[in-house]
């Protein structure tokens, strides 16, 4: 069978198409998931993807500026502004000089923003995990490579 030409129409009755909705229905969960977590701890849901995005770059070691965090989450300076505020008052986030630059300054998460995150989604992503050692290393990199793609076309379609 040939490829099909990337972006052309997907028969209705193509198999790949019940991936790709059980995929909108996860990530639809996953969003009243982060929906509830938020509301229980009176954040919006631009602080919870902000606390995500923070945790991320402390996890990979990066530093995140106000203007790297505005620019993921698609703020303008005024709305990142507002934002690191919001979060700052609520004790979940710092801001601090740059290790390498001390004119630079970082936000980073604090240590309560990271327990919150951790008693509300862990029993979450402990599934998750507990899910994935039913696969072998062939497999995951298979869902690796899969997920890895439909994010990388999500956010070349932003």
């Amino acid at each position: 069978m040939a490829p099909r030409e990337s972006g052309a129409p997907v028969p209705d009755q193509a198999p790949e198409l019940e991936i790709v909705h059980l995929l909108r229905a996860v990530t639809v969960e996953l969003g009243l998931h982060s929906a509830r977590f938020a509301q229980a701890n009176g954040m919006h849901a631009t602080d919870v993807r902000a606390l995500i995005a923070l945790m991320d770059a402390r996890r990979a070691g990066d530093e995140m500026t106000a203007g790297r965090l505005g620019a993921a989450l698609g703020l303008n300076s005024a709305g990142t502004t507002s934002l690191v505020d919001r979060l700052e008052r609520a004790g979940l986030v710092r801001r601090v000089r740059g290790a390498d630059d001390r004119r630079k300054v970082v936000v980073e998460v604090e240590e309560r923003a990271v327990r919150l995150g951790q008693d509300f989604f862990g029993p979450l992503i402990a599934r998750a995990v507990d899910l994935l050692t039913a696969y072998d290393e062939r497999e995951r990199a298979a869902i690796r490579g899969f997920l890895t793609g439909v994010r990388d076309a999500t956010a070349g379609g932003a």
